[in-house]
């Protein structure tokens, strides 16, 4: 099976649930995907803002450039707007992302503007700096391996194989973009992935750490902005329930840098025993 898998598709976002951008080749740092998730948008009291309360932030589209990192943010009603570089000096705040709490970067007073408006509340656009280190959940990672403002792991991924297996089950298909994953790969068994343990693609090595336990936001339309009814997350509870989660996709931690690009080459290098 390893000698047919490869990356077929490859996505980062740059701003937390803002909208996603699909790329051919990209970066791997110390954090994920270079620039993936480094900046988020928190409210009044430096909490995160989702699409889960707030669905029409998928309304919100980003582009990014590879080499400075230059953010131009741009929604349907307000045109564009390009983000500054984060101060290099700055005061920094506490924010929260779930349970982890870490100093932040204020970027701009003028984009916190715009993002309320296109937002409807009052809100802040914050940068995760270089220096600040958010430790992955220890139960599945190991001391030093980092974050930024993903929801916990650097990378997901996702085979072909397990959305081809769920849309023949739904109503109306739905595509990969709903799951916001990093990686996606094709040429496998649907489901595959629950079974492996690491993986290399572009000789960049990977341990899978624990299921992606899904929320509503797979069910906001990632193009509209708009929830759609309680598909697909109802037909997942159906057949990939693990207690009062619906699992759908793997965390991943790389174990080194380097560049992915789509086409790459994917092997599995270890197994579940049960699996092999």
């Amino acid at each position: 099976m390893s000698e047919n898998l490869i990356l077929s598709e490859l996505y980062l976002y740059p701003v937390k649930s803002l909208r996603g951008i699909a790329v051919q080749a990209w970066e791997v740092d110390a954090f994920g995907l270079r620039f993936d998730r480094r900046w988020m948008v928190v409210d009044q009291n430096g909490r995160f803002l989702t699409q889960r309360q707030l669905p029409h932030m998928a309304k919100i589209s980003t582009a990014l450039d590879p080499v400075s990192g230059a953010l131009t943010l741009r929604h349907p009603q307000l045109g564009e707007i390009n983000v500054p570089k984060a101060p290099e000096a700055p005061s920094r705040k506490e924010v929260t992302v779930w349970r982890s709490h870490v100093q932040a970067v204020p970027v701009d007073s003028g984009v916190d503007e715009w993002l309320s408006e296109a937002i409807g509340k009052p809100c802040q656009l914050v940068w995760f700096p270089d220096d600040e280190v958010r430790q992955v959940n220890l139960k599945h990672a190991r001391k030093g391996e980092k974050t930024a403002f993903s929801d916990g792991y650097p990378f997901l991924l996702i085979s072909q194989g397990s959305l081809d297996d769920l849309n023949s089950r739904l109503p109306a298909p739905v595509s990969m973009r709903r799951f916001r994953p990093n990686l996606v790969v094709s040429g496998c068994p649907p489901f595959a992935e629950d079974s492996w343990r690491s993986i290399s693609i572009g000789g960049i090595p990977f341990r899978i750490a624990k299921p992606c336990s899904r929320c509503v936001v797979t069910t906001v339309d990632p193009d509209t902005g708009e929830k759609t009814g309680n598909e697909p997350l109802k037909t997942l509870f159906t057949y990939r329930k693990h207690g009062n989660e619906a699992w759908f996709g793997q965390n991943a931690i790389h174990e080194g840098q380097g560049k992915l690009k789509v086409g790459d080459r994917v092997q599995v290098l270890a197994m579940d025993e049960q699996d092999k």
